[in-house]
């Protein structure tokens, strides 16, 4: 029995000792953690900084070499043209039964390029050829008539006078005379009538053969065989207005339009460089042909006519992109070991404020930066040149410029 009830007794609970609760601790944790979240933010929040962000662009020399055209003084974008450029059409209303030509084919002076159906014309011209064969025939007997008719006049003139005939008889001579000499002055009119339309008719029958009025390059190919063409078709109908379209290739030039701030700079004769946008590193030599006298009250502009002075070259197309740079007058160095010359500092376009020839940019000074107006030069590819204002190793602020100003606070990027 004395062992059943200690068994017994060790199977019994100890209820005098106060349980633990598992649940409770755990919003204590919680808020701990908050407010160390709460602090950590807090420290990034004021600690941050309330400068205006920006990016750091330094500033470089820009050299010139020594060459009779220096350095950039400005530079423009426009595009490669023709100045001898033409839609070929017919010169009368017809159908096409015949083109003979194709896109970037190479057409001489001359060269027939399409046909018009002539089955009108030449029933026409067989008929004016008729005609003049019909007045040639007229003029014949006329002349006949003339000649034979002239000698009886002549000799009843004279028998007249020797009174070996009547008066009578010499006004009939006389009036057969005149009959046969006023029919021949009809008969020569008539065949020079004839003539003429026969000429006319020939003309018509020429025009359509359409051909080639110089020598160049077809562009475009306009009409095909069963068309319709006429050089006074109305825009928008079904009536083709021309052939094709031929473009002079040694005629082509740039045009650009240059600021009416810096058309000063430009002169007609002075030397540029051209570039095309489809062939970065291709540099051609180029002229100013021309200041156009009048400037675009829109985009105050002034139009500028560049010649290319290379040789005809296949890659330069009509219609390309390009920019021109205008070049400077510079003496040749005379020194075989001479160095570039500095022409000012070349900066980045999106580091300057720019307002005509003068320009605003923003010198970094520790945290702050300095606001400082500048005179500016030519403008490339590479970046735009200013003249006086700053110097090379200069460090300038990019960014937003609305919330740039002198002395403001700056963090860089």
């Amino acid at each position: 029995m004395d062992d059943k009830s200690s068994l017994l007794s060790q199977l019994k609970i100890d209820r005098s000792t106060p349980v633990a609760r598992p649940g409770v601790a755990w919003p204590l944790w919680a808020g701990g953690g908050a407010a160390l979240v709460l602090a950590i933010a807090g420290i990034f929040f004021f600690s941050g900084s309330d400068g205006v962000p920006v990016k750091v662009a330094v500033a470089r020399a820009a050299t010139g070499g020594g060459t009779s055209a220096g350095a950039s003084l400005l530079d423009a974008s426009g595009y490669v043209v023709a100045r001898r450029k033409a839609t070929v059409s017919a010169k009368t209303t017809g159908k096409v039964v015949e083109v003979l030509i194709e896109e970037g084919q190479q057409v001489e002076e001359g060269q027939i390029l399409a046909r018009l159906d002539d089955s009108n014309v030449r029933a026409r011209l067989a008929q004016v050829t008729a005609q003049v064969k019909q007045a040639e025939a007229s003029l014949a007997a006329a002349t006949s008539a003339y000649g034979n008719s002239r000698p009886l006049f002549e000799r009843n003139k004279e028998l007249l006078v020797k009174g070996a005939v009547s008066a009578s008889m010499h006004e009939q001579s006389k009036s057969a005379f005149d009959a046969a000499e006023g029919s021949l002055a009809v008969a020569r009119s008539t065949l020079e009538v004839a003539r003429a339309a026969q000429m006319v008719a020939q003309r018509d029958h020429e025009d359509t053969i359409v051909r080639a009025p110089f020598t160049g390059v077809v562009t475009a190919k306009a009409a095909q065989p069963g068309e319709m063409v006429s050089p006074a078709a109305a825009a928008g109908g079904l009536t083709r207005t021309g052939i094709c379209t031929i473009v002079d290739m040694n005629s082509l030039e740039v045009q650009v339009d240059v600021s009416e701030n810096f058309i000063s700079r430009v002169r007609a004769g002075q030397a540029a460089t051209i570039r095309l946008n489809a062939y970065p590193d291709l540099e051609i030599p180029g002229e100013i042909a021309a200041v156009i006298p009048t400037a675009d009250r829109a985009k105050a502009t002034v139009q500028v006519r560049v010649s290319i002075m290379a040789k005809s070259d296949p890659r330069v197309l009509p219609e390309m992109g390009a920019r021109v740079a205008f070049l400077s007058e510079q003496q040749p160095t005379t020194a075989t070991n001479a160095k570039p010359q500095a022409v000012g500092v070349l900066i980045p376009a999106e580091a300057v404020e720019t307002s005509g020839a003068t320009g605003t940019v923003y010198i970094v000074r520790g945290d702050t930066i300095e606001r400082r107006s500048v005179q500016l030069g030519g403008r490339n590819a590479d970046g735009v040149t200013v003249l006086t204002g700053l110097a090379a190793g200069d460090r300038l602020a990019i960014g937003d410029f609305a919330q740039l100003k002198d002395g403001v606070e700056i963090e860089i990027e």
